[in-house]
C-alpha cells in the first residue's frame, strides 16, 4: 500500500477527500469545544481537578512539579501475535500481558505513557485476523493498561478496517479498561472533545491524526465518509493547529500530537513529514508555540528524532509489537522519553529538560517477546542480533543530529 499521507490511490483517494472536505468545514466548530479532562494515574476514570483558567495558566497555584512522558510505536498484532496470546491464555481467550511486559521497564515511572493502537478490535468471541484487514482480540486493551499505558492514539490507515463497528468496539474496550484514546471517535461530539490528561502539575492534551485510511473490501468510502467523518482524524495542518489552540483555551499546558505518517520501510523522513513538522512546530499564538511535541508512527522502521523550530519531533518510533516481518527492521523500534519542567513564570511554556530514546526489538522465535536493547548493552553474553539491532536503531534515531541537541539512550 502507498504510505504517504500526501499521496493516496484508488478508493483511498475518495475516502481521504470526502473526509477532509467535511472535516475542514467542521474544524472551526470543533475548535470551540473543550476537550475532556482526565487524570492518567492508577484511577484513570477520576477527573482531574480544575486549576486552570481559559488562558491555560494555573489559577490556584504556580506549577512546581514536572512530568515524564513516554511514547511507543505501532501495536500491530499479526496472526502470529494473536496465536501467541491464545497460547499464553492457555487456549481460553487471549492474554497479551506477557508479550507486552517487555515494554514495562521503558515506561516505568512515566507520569504519562502513550501507545499507538494501529488496529481495531473484533467481537469478544472473534473472528480475529492479522494483515491485511486486522481484527484484534479486545483483551489487548486491558493488557496495554496493565502494562502501564494511560492513553493510545487510534488514528491509522487501519482504523476503518471494520467500519464504524470496529471503531466502536475498540473504543468501548479501551473505556472498559480505563485506557484513554484519541484519533478515532464514535460521534462528532466525542471527536470534538479529545482528552486532556493530568501529569505532574501539567495538563497534557493528546491529539492524533493519520495520513489516510484503508477501506474494508466492499465498502463504499464516499458513502461512509460523508455522514461519519468523525470516525477518524485525517492530517490537515490547519485543523491540527485549530485543535491545538482549542486545547490551550481549555487549559492544556502541553499539547502532544501523534501523527501516523511517512513512507513505509523508509528510515529517512519523507518530504511530507519534513514539511508538516516544520509547519506545526513553527505555529505560534501570541508568541507561544501551539504544539510542544510530535510523536510519529507508521513507517515500520526506526526513524530520526530531531528538534525543529525548537520543538522535538519523533518522525517514527518503529513497531512496538508485531509478528515476523519480511524486513527484519520491522521488528525494531524505540520508546521516546521526554522530561518536561514547569515554566519559570506563570503562563509560560513548559520545556523539555531531558530527551531519551530506548531501543527495543520484537523477537518472534521461539515465542513473541519485546526485548529492551538498552539493558543488555555492554554484556559479554549479549546476542549479536541484539547488538546489531541496537546499532541500526541508534543510527536511524540520531541521523539528523539529535545527539547535538541532547538526545541520549535511556534504559
Amino acid at each position: 500500500m502507498v504510505a504517504r499521507f500526501g499521496t493516496v490511490t484508488g478508493t483511498r483517494v475518495a475516502l481521504a477527500l470526502a473526509l477532509a472536505l467535511v472535516l475542514l468545514g467542521g474544524a472551526a466548530g470543533c475548535a470551540g469545544q473543550p476537550p475532556s479532562t482526565q487524570a492518567p494515574g492508577r484511577h484513570p476514570t477520576q477527573s482531574a481537578e480544575s486549576g486552570q483558567n481559559r488562558s491555560g495558566t494555573t489559577a490556584d497555584r504556580p506549577a512546581t512539579t514536572g512530568f515524564t512522558l513516554v511514547a511507543t510505536g505501532d501495536i500491530l498484532p499479526h496472526d502470529s501475535v494473536i496465536e501467541q496470546a491464545r497460547r499464553d491464555a492457555g487456549g481460553r481467550g487471549h492474554d497479551f500481558r506477557r508479550m507486552l511486559s517487555g515494554a514495562a521497564p521503558a515506561i516505568a515511572g512515566a507520569d504519562l505513557a502513550i501507545c499507538h493502537m494501529e488496529t481495531v478490535f473484533g467481537a469478544a468471541d472473534g473472528p480475529f485476523s492479522g494483515y491485511p484487514t486486522f481484527l484484534t482480540p479486545p483483551q489487548i486493551a486491558q493488557a496495554v493498561r496493565d502494562t502501564g499505558y494511560h492513553s493510545c492514539s487510534t488514528a491509522s490507515n487501519h482504523t476503518l478496517d471494520a467500519g464504524r463497528a470496529g471503531v466502536v468496539r475498540t473504543l468501548d474496550a479501551m473505556d472498559a479498561a480505563g485506557l484513554r484514546h484519541v484519533g478515532s471517535a464514535r460521534s462528532a461530539t466525542e471527536r470534538a472533545r479529545p482528552p486532556i490528561l493530568r501529569a505532574g502539575d501539567a495538563r497534557v492534551a493528546h491529539l492524533a491524526y493519520t495520513y489516510g485510511s484503508n477501506v474494508s473490501p466492499g465498502t463504499d468510502p464516499v458513502r461512509m465518509a460523508k455522514p461519519k467523518s468523525w470516525l477518524v482524524n485525517l492530517i490537515d495542518p490547519d485543523r491540527i493547529i485549530a485543535d491545538a489552540r482549542a486545547a490551550r483555551r481549555s487549559g492544556a499546558d502541553v499539547v502532544v500530537v501523534s501523527t501516523h505518517w511517512g513512507t513505509e520501510w523508509q528510515e529517512e523522513p519523507d518530504e511530507d513529514q519534513l514539511r508538516l513538522a516544520d509547519q506545526l512546530t513553527a505555529s505560534r499564538f501570541h508568541g507561544r508555540r501551539d504544539i510542544d511535541l510530535i510523536i510519529g508512527t507508521h513507517a515500520h522502521v526506526p526513524q530520526a528524532y530531531e528538534k525543529v523550530n525548537g520543538t522535538w519531533v519523533v518522525y517514527g518510533m518503529g513497531d512496538q509489537l508485531v509478528g515476523e516481518m519480511s524486513d527484519p527492521r520491522g521488528a525494531m523500534g524505540s520508546a521516546a522519553r521526554f522530561a518536561f519542567a514547569p515554566p519559570k513564570r506563570p503562563g509560560g511554556a513548559w520545556r523539555v529538560t531531558r530527551a531519551e530514546y530506548v531501543p527495543h526489538l520484537v523477537v518472534n522465535r521461539p515465542r513473541v517477546d519485546i526485548v529492551n536493547l538498552a539493558r543488555g548493552r555492554g554484556r559479554a553474553d549479549e546476542p549479536g542480533e541484539y547488538r546489531r539491532a541496537r546499532e541500526l536503531i541508534s543510527r536511524a534515531v540520531l541521523s539528523r543530529g539529535a545527539a547535538d541537541d541532547g538526545l541520549v539512550m535511556g534504559r
